[in-house]
C-alpha cells in the first residue's frame, strides 16, 4: 500500500512540475517524516528548484500544493518549514488497502536471476562463518522471489584447490591411506553417524582435525623438512587438478562426501540449491581455453614482453595505453610466464558461462534430493535429460568482502569483451566476517586468555582449529532452547517441544546474521542471539505466538476477522491521540513492499529484518495499551481484531522470506 501511494504521489508531482513550469524531472525525493504528526511522506522537491526556478522554496511548494489537485489515498497536503510539502494518507481508506490480499503477490517481472552463495572448500565441516554466507544468499534467494524473479541457486565447489589438497596430504602423509583406505573410511563415518544427532564421528569433522593438523605439519619441522613438506602440498595439487590418478580419486572421494555433509548441515537452516558446479570440470572441460581465446580476440588480455610481468598474459586496465610499447606493471596477470592460469582467469570463463556468453555447458546429474527437487553436480559427460542453468540475466555473488579486487576484475574483463548489460547486472554481495565474543567462545570451552577476555571479539581460523562448527552450534542452540521449552511447555509432547525449539533456535541463529548490514563485523554471543528482549528473531516470534493466543481466546480466526473487514468503519478508529499507535501498527504492515523493493535494490537483507522486528515492537506497544479480548464495544473489537491479524499475516510472510518459521507456541 505505501509503496503503492508512494509512486502515486511521485507520478502526480512530476506531472505538476511538467505542466506548470515545463520541467522534466527523472524523480522525486520521497521521505518518511521522523513523526507521524507530520503525515506518512514529504519532499523537499521546492527546496531543490529554487535556484532552478528563483523562487523562495516556500512559493514554489505553495504553488505545487495549490496545483496537486484531490489524489486517491491522500487527505491533504501541507507546508512545512523552509519548503518541505508533508503528505497526509487517507487512514481509512488505507487500512482497508492493507486489509485486502487480493492484490498481494509476486507478480512475475520476467528476469532471471543467478545467486551464488555459501561456496564452502569440500576439505573440513562447514563453520560459523560460512553460515552467514549462506543464510543472507538464501535469504536474498527468498527476497527475489517474493519479488516475481525465476532465481537458481548456485554453490560453486572448489574441489581441486590448495585447501582439498591439504587435507589429501594429510592421508597420504600423515595418515598412510590409500584411495580405498579414504573411501572405506567414509562408509564407516556415513554408518555411524546416520540418523544420529552427534555428529563428531562424521567426515568432515574428522577432515576439520586433519586440516589442522596438516597446516601445523607444514611448518613443525626444520626448514629443510618443512620445505620438503611445501613441495609435496603442491605437487598434490597438481596432480589433482591434471586428473586421472590416486591423489585426484582421494581429492574426489573427499571433496564429494564432504559437500554431502555440507549440504546436510545447511538442510537444517532450510536452505536448498539448485546447481553445484565444480572446479574439475571448469579445468576439465576447457572452459578457459575458449575464454581465453575470447579474452585476445577482444583485446582485454594481451601478452607482456617486458617487465616484471615478462611472458605473462595480462588483463588491460581502463585508461592504461600500451600500444606505445611501455609497460603495465600494475597489470592483472591472468596466466602466469610458465602457462598456468590465476583464479581470476577460470573465474571469467566461468561468469561467461553464467551469463551464456562462452559456447560451452556442463554435464550434469543428480546429486541430492530435496522434497520438491532435485540439485545437480557439474559433470564432464553426465545424464542426457537435465535442466540447464546458465544464461542467466542477472548474477548475484555471496562472497566475502576480502575477495573484492577478483570480483572487480571479472566485471572489468566483461566490460573489456563488449558485455556492458552483463557487467552492469553482475553484482557482488559482500560481507564481513564473523568472529566469537569473549563469552561465547568460552561457552564454547575454547581456553580464552585473560588478556583476550575483555576483546569485542575473536577471530575463528580453520588452519588452527579454532572455531565453531555449523552442525555444533545449531546443536547447542537447540539444546539452550529446548531446556525453556520443556519447562514452558508441559503439555505438549517431546516431539512437538522438540520442533519448537528448533524453531526457535534457528530462527534465532538466522535473524541474528541478518539483523546486521553486510559491511559490520559480527561477533558471535549465543546468549544475545536467544534473548527474548531486543532485536531478536525469539522476540519478533513471540509475537506471532501472541497475535495467535489473541484469536485462540477470541474463539475467531484472523482470515474470518479479516473476510468481513471490508464492511468495517474503520476511521472512528483512526483519530485521536489513542490511535497513533493503531495508525502505526497498519503503516508499518502497508510498508512490506517498499522494505522489499529497498532489500533488493541495496542487496541489503537487513531492512527486511529491521522491518520485522520495528512491526513486532510496534505490535507490542498497541497489545499493552488496547485490551482487545476485553473491549466492550464489538465494532471496536472486530477493528482491533483486525489489526492483530494484519501483523500476523505481515510478520509471517516477512519472517518467511528471512527463512525463519513462525512456532505455535514458545
Amino acid at each position: 500500500m505505501y509503496l503503492e501511494l508512494k509512486n502515486r504521489l511521485g507520478a502526480q508531482l512530476k506531472s505538476v512540475l511538467q505542466a506548470k513550469y515545463d520541467l522534466a524531472v527523472e524523480s522525486i525525493p520521497l521521505e518518511t517524516p521522523p513523526d507521524l504528526k507530520m503525515g506518512e511522506l514529504a519532499t523537499p522537491i521546492a527546496l531543490q528548484l529554487a535556484r532552478t526556478l528563483r523562487k523562495a522554496p516556500r512559493v514554489i511548494a505553495q504553488e505545487i500544493v495549490s496545483s496537486l489537485g484531490p489524489l486517491p489515498g491522500f487527505a491533504s497536503f501541507e507546508i512545512a518549514g523552509a519548503g518541505y510539502i508533508n503528505a497526509r494518507l487517507d487512514r481509512a481508506a488505507g487500512v482497508h488497502a492493507i486489509a485486502d490480499a487480493s492484490g498481494i503477490g509476486p507478480a512475475a517481472d520476467g528476469v532471471h536471476s543467478l545467486v551464488e552463495h555459501t561456496s564452502i572448500n569440500p576439505n573440513k565441516a562447514a563453520h560459523i562463518g560460512h553460515l552467514r554466507n549462506a543464510i543472507l544468499g538464501d535469504t536474498f534467494v527468498r527476497l527475489l522471489r517474493a519479488a516475481g524473479q525465476r532465481v537458481t541457486v548456485q554453490n560453486y565447489i572448489d574441489n581441486t584447490g590448495v585447501q582439498v589438497a591439504d587435507v589429501v596430504v594429510g592421508f597420504l602423509y600423515l595418515e598412510g591411506k590409500s584411495a580405498a583406505d579414504v573411501r572405506a573410511l567414509i562408509a564407516e563415518c556415513e554408518a555411524r553417524s546416520a540418523g544420529q544427532a552427534d555428529k563428531s564421528g562424521a567426515f568432515d569433522y574428522l577432515c576439520w582435525n586433519l586440516y589442522a593438523r596438516t597446516s601445523q605439519w607444514y611448518v613443525s619441522g626444520t626448514e629443510e623438512e618443512n620445505a620438503a613438506r611445501k613441495k609435496l602440498r603442491y605437487e598434490t595439487l597438481h596432480a589433482i587438478e591434471h586428473g586421472g590418478n590416486e591423489t585426484a580419486e582421494i581429492a574426489e572421494l573427499i571433496s564429494t562426501a564432504v559437500l554431502k555433509r555440507h549440504l546436510e548441515t545447511m538442510l537444517r537452516l532450510g536452505i536448498e540449491y539448485d546447481f553445484l558446479p565444480r572446479e574439475s570440470e571448469i579445468l576439465h572441460l576447457n572452459f578457459w581455453a575458449l575464454a581465453f581465446e575470447l579474452l585476445k580476440k577482444t583485446g582485454v588480455l594481451y601478452f607482456e614482453n617486458e617487465g616484471k610481468n615478462k611472458g605473462c598474459w595480462v588483463m588491460t586496465r581502463p585508461g592504461a595505453d600500451v600500444t606505445d610499447g611501455e609497460t603495465d606493471e600494475d597489470a592483472k596477470v591472468i596466466v602466469r610466464s610458465n602457462g598456468t592460469v590465476t583464479y581470476v582467469g577460470k573465474d571469467i570463463a566461468y561468469h561467461l558461462w553464467k551469463f551464456g556468453l562462452l559456447g560451452r555447458d556442463f554435464g550434469y546429474r543428480k546429486f541430492f534430493t530435496y522434497p520438491d527437487h532435485e540439485c545437480w553436480i557439474s559433470t564432464e559427460e553426465g545424464e542426457a535429460e537435465h535442466p540447464h542453468f546458465g544464461g542467466v540475466q542477472a548474477i548475484y555473488n555471496v562472497i566475502d568482502s576480502r575477495q573484492s579486487d577478483p570480483q572487480a576484475n571479472v566485471i572489468q574483463a566483461l566490460r573489456g569483451m563488449g558485455h556492458t548489460a552483463e557487467a552492469d547486472h553482475y553484482t557482488h554481495f559482500s560481507y564481513e566476517m564473523v568472529a566469537l565474543t569473549p563469552r561465547c567462545a568460552l561457552d564454547l570451552g575454547y581456553d580464552v586468555p585473560e588478556e583476550d577476555r575483555s576483546r569485542a571479539y575473536i577471530e575463528v581460523s580453520g588452519r588452527k582449529g579454532f572455531g565453531v562448527k555449523a552442525d555444533d552450534l545449531i546443536d547447542k542452540l537447540i539444546s539452550a532452547t529446548l531446556e525453556e521449552v520443556n519447562k514452558r511447555q508441559t503439555g505438549r509432547d517431546q516431539a512437538e517441544r522438540g520442533q519448537i525449539a528448533a524453531q526457535i533456535a534457528i530462527g534465532a541463529l538466522r535473524y541474528f546474521m541478518l539483523k546486521y548490514t553486510r559491511n559490520s563485523v559480527i561477533a558471535f554471543d549465543f546468549k544475545d542471539a536467544l534473548s527474548f528482549e531486543g532485536e531478536t528473531g525469539p522476540y519478533i516470534q513471540y509475537a506471532v505466538v501472541r497475535v495467535r493466543n489473541i484469536f485462540r481466546k477470541a474463539g475467531t480466526t484472523p482470515e474470518a476477522v479479516l473476510a468481513e473487514f471490508a464492511s468495517i468503519d474503520a476511521a472512528p478508529f483512526l483519530v485521536g491521540e489513542d490511535a497513533e499507535d493503531i495508525w502505526a501498527v497498519w503503516l508499518r504492515a502497508g510498508r512490506r513492499s517498499t522494505v522489499l523493493e529497498q532489500g533488493i535494490a541495496t542487496s541489503e537483507p537487513a531492512y527486511l529484518a529491521k522491518h520485522a522486528f520495528q512491526l513486532a515492537q510496534e505490535f507490542n506497544n498497541f497489545y499493552h495499551r488496547h485490551h482487545i479480548l476485553t473491549e466492550e464495544n464489538a465494532a471496536r473489537k472486530r477493528f482491533l481484531l483486525a489489526t492483530a491479524a494484519i501483523v500476523l499475516r505481515e510478520l509471517v510472510t516477512v519472517l518467511g522470506w528471512l527463512g525463519i518459521e513462525s512456532p505455535e507456541a514458545m
